[in-house]
């Protein structure tokens, strides 16, 4: 018996140590929460709350969160997002998927250990190749202070973001006008594409997503 409790006792390390055991976890469960527990958001443009406090496997050496923890927390909140307002279950049944192909982030406070915050996440537009997204980190400590702010290119495969509004809403949808501050960070990652391809020699930067 005690012999089998070594053994588990050491899967269960290496299972910990060598996958982040806890992000595998905690998305599906955003997923399914969203799908099954949580109402349906017709508005693609609305925003979505999710909740988070900072734990101490968040923090750095400064003991404040961790700048990578910030990206993981988005990446949960926004698949929840993503579920209820129904662009997920419109990319499955199109037999089409989105990947993650740029994303920026500015910091303007630390959130401290225990510090109660939510991920606010909003559906900026689209255009022919991919969906915009802002996550902004809220303290519920500091008087809904913004510690940070987002943005995402959520690249979509197998299909387009016109086709998946229109899939959703069963009419054609015009995109919303991207902020101006978005638009200047679409466009610089367009001339970083396109400055790529010619140090690597290509013919071309269609291939980035």
């Amino acid at each position: 018996m005690l012999g089998l409790l070594v053994v588990l006792l050491a899967l269960a390390l290496a299972f910990f140590a060598l996958l982040d055991v806890w992000y595998l976890v905690r998305v599906p469960w955003a997923v399914l929460r969203a799908r099954l527990l949580q109402p349906r958001v017709r508005d693609l443009l609305a925003e979505q709350r999710f909740p988070g406090r900072v734990l101490p496997s968040d923090l750095d050496l400064m003991l404040h969160m961790n700048n990578a923890r910030y990206l993981r927390e988005a990446d949960v909140a926004r698949a929840a997002h993503l579920t209820r307002c129904g662009v997920l279950g419109a990319l499955r049944e199109l037999g089409a998927y989105s990947v993650q192909a740029a994303s920026c982030a500015r910091y303007r406070r630390s959130l401290r250990l225990l510090e109660p915050f939510e991920v606010r996440t909003r559906l900026l537009g689209w255009d022919d190749r991919a969906f915009y997204l802002e996550a902004c980190f809220i303290s519920l400590r500091d008087d809904d202070f913004v510690c940070a702010q987002l943005r995402f290119r959520q690249h979509v495969v197998g299909t387009s973001p016109e086709r998946v509004v229109q899939h959703l809403c069963k009419r054609t949808v015009e995109p919303p006008e991207l902020p101006e501050d978005l638009q200047h960070w679409v466009n610089y990652n367009k001339a970083s594409s396109q400055l790529l391809g010619t140090e690597r020699g290509l013919s071309s930067a269609g291939k980035d997503q």
